[in-house]
């Protein structure tokens, strides 16, 4: 990714999205979505960002305490790439989101990070949310990376004890889920 820029210039070209969204609220879903080129020179489609996210042209004059969590969230996304990033950082991003938003978000981003070739790493203690969303899945133990594998391998078991453990949970909670269907629970 270095090609001779300046340590700046290379970090506007990265987009984060928080969990705490993290949108200013004095600012439109305008003004939020072109703060990085505010910053950085240059000029962004506002409209064009707002629909790669699924969400009218017309939000772009509403504040951001207008929004739902998951308009709010999507605004955040169309933030990070008003820069032009082609890699994300996303922490914790879907987690202040219901159930079903959540579900809804993690769907539509991956679908966009597909569609725009995007790199992107995110972080979340959601291991079912880890399995379905990602490529590859870093597991964390005691401050060091104590599995790299893909989701396939970590459902099969081939990713050592720690992630064992953590793909044991949402796959227990299947079970319980499918129990409770049947009226075993």
């Amino acid at each position: 990714m270095y090609s001779g820029e300046d340590a700046p210039a290379l970090r506007r070209r990265i987009g984060y999205v928080f969990q705490n969204i993290g949108l200013f609220p004095h600012m439109s879903v305008a003004e939020n979505i072109a703060i990085a080129t505010k910053l950085g020179g240059g000029a962004v489609d506002v409209p064009a960002l707002l629909d790669l996210v699924d969400l009218p042209a017309e939000y772009a004059a509403r504040m951001p305490q207008a929004l739902s969590g998951g308009e709010q969230q999507r605004v955040g996304v169309a933030r990070a790439l008003g820069g032009g990033a082609r890699l994300l950082l996303m922490d914790e991003p879907f987690g202040a989101l219901d159930p079903v938003t959540r579900d809804q978000i993690g769907r539509a981003y991956r679908a966009l990070h597909e569609r725009l070739g995007l790199t992107t790493m995110l972080v979340t203690h959601d291991m079912a949310e880890a399995l379905l969303l990602a490529d590859r899945v870093l597991v964390m133990a005691q401050g060091r990376i104590a599995a790299d594998a893909s989701p396939a391998d970590l459902l099969a078991g081939r990713a050592g004890p720690e992630a064992a453990a953590l793909v044991a949970v949402p796959r227990a909670q299947a079970e319980r889920l499918g129990a409770l269907a049947q009226g075993k629970g």
